[in-house]
């Protein structure tokens, strides 16, 4: 690594920008893009990411104070917030999002090979979403109640290195359960997912694709008994059977036999149903994999927590879709750095030390040493430890 270079300039190396080219031709993206293009366009919201800034004014404010080191870091000019404003309004957001796209899959290739926390060797995957709030005056585009306007951040989350493997950017009406429509179901893969995605059609769809469900039954669920397997009531299983729906539009809907296996959590006490089409795993490894899914829920915890997407630098939905997926690409980016460089501290630290040391001219390697960020370990120990291995 050359350490001649910024610490921002080393992250931003990683990046495949010959990749991110090609899909800003796609879209035209530079046209008439006179002095900041998408590539420097992409470097200031990653920038502000990465040092927490507020707002445009901001962004504008911290980058003049290094302006003998922008060049050096892919900056031709002085960022101003009116152009930075400008490229965020009428730049097709759509092109961060193909990008972020790509480094996901990246990143799911360098994690493919971490411990699940189960003995299984199929994809995992956890489904769910999370509402960013607006402001209905500010942002009437995004309209979600009477009085309340907000996005919806649906992800499909790889439990092999809880890394996203899909996402998708919404308006708040969007129901969680159409998200299975836009999605392509990956034969053997098992997608673990709360009450809110119960549609029997649906489901049955995956079903039909190769893929495998768990899920939580809904307290109206119309269906019989077909036969009971011995339960482990030590290990907290009451009920294994298996069931035919009898609602007169889910049996249609769904004319498979399911399992449904009733659960008492024996920290809690309170008793879980699950559904599945998956009859070969024992009862217990299904309720570990639904146990599993809580991660996304850490996954949107951490990003709202440590990254910007609740206050936003444009009122536009093309402005905050930029925000958004500019976000999950400086995300994904230091995730496929620490998986890269064998870094042992978690996204939590690397952001920290990155926060502060952007423009220092260090190894990166060094930078992450441990000791050498001056965090204290208690203080990482009260933040959310989905990332560390």
């Amino acid at each position: 690594m050359n350490t001649g270079k910024t610490l921002f300039a080393q992250l931003m190396d990683f990046l495949p920008w010959s990749t991110f080219a090609r899909i800003v031709s796609r879209y035209d993206g530079d046209r008439a893009a006179r002095v900041l293009p998408c590539t420097e366009q992409f470097r200031a919201m990653a920038f502000a990411q990465l040092t927490y800034r507020e707002s445009l004014r901001d962004i504008e404010a911290c980058l003049s104070a290094q302006a003998h080191k922008l060049y050096h870091i892919g900056f031709r000019q002085p960022v101003h917030r009116s152009t930075l404003a400008d490229a965020n309004e009428i730049r097709d957001w759509r092109m961060y999002a193909d990008f972020a796209h790509r480094l996901i899959a990246q990143a799911r290739r360098l994690y493919a090979g971490d411990s699940l926390g189960v003995d299984l060797k199929e994809a995992v995957y956890a489904l769910d979403s999370t509402t960013i709030d607006l402001c209905l005056s500010v942002f009437p585009w995004a309209h979600f109640r009477t009085s309340k306007a907000a996005v919806k951040m649906h992800t499909r989350l790889d439990l092999r290195g809880n890394s996203p493997s899909f996402i998708h950017v919404s308006n708040g009406k969007m129901h969680d359960v159409r998200v299975l429509d836009r999605l392509v179901p990956e034969a053997g893969a098992i997608y673990v997912m709360d009450r809110a995605y119960v549609d029997f059609a649906r489901l049955h769809a995956l079903h039909q694709a190769g893929a495998f469900f768990v899920t939580r039954a809904k307290s109206n669920l119309r269906a019989h008994r077909v036969y009971s397997a011995p339960a482990d009531r030590d290990a907290g299983i009451i009920a294994d059977q298996t069931i035919a729906l009898d609602g007169a539009r889910t049996r249609h809907e769904c004319p498979i036999h399911l399992r449904r296996i009733r659960f008492k959590d024996p920290e809690t006490g309170k008793t879980l149903v699950f559904l599945t089409n998956q009859t070969s795993l024992p009862a217990a490894t299904v309720c570990d994999l639904y146990k599993a899914r809580w991660q996304v829920d850490l996954f949107f915890k951490w990003i709202k927590q440590h990254l910007r997407i609740k206050r936003f630098y444009g009122t536009s939905e093309n402005a905050v879709k930029t925000q958004i997926w500019i976000a999950v690409s400086v995300y994904v980016l230091v995730a496929i750095v620490r998986k890269r460089l064998n870094l042992e501290p978690s996204l939590y630290t690397m952001l920290q030390v990155v926060s502060v040391s952007v423009f220092e001219k260090l190894p990166i390697q060094s930078a992450f040493l441990p000791g050498a960020c001056g965090f204290d370990a208690a203080m990482e120990n009260n933040q959310l430890n989905l990332f560390t291995d």
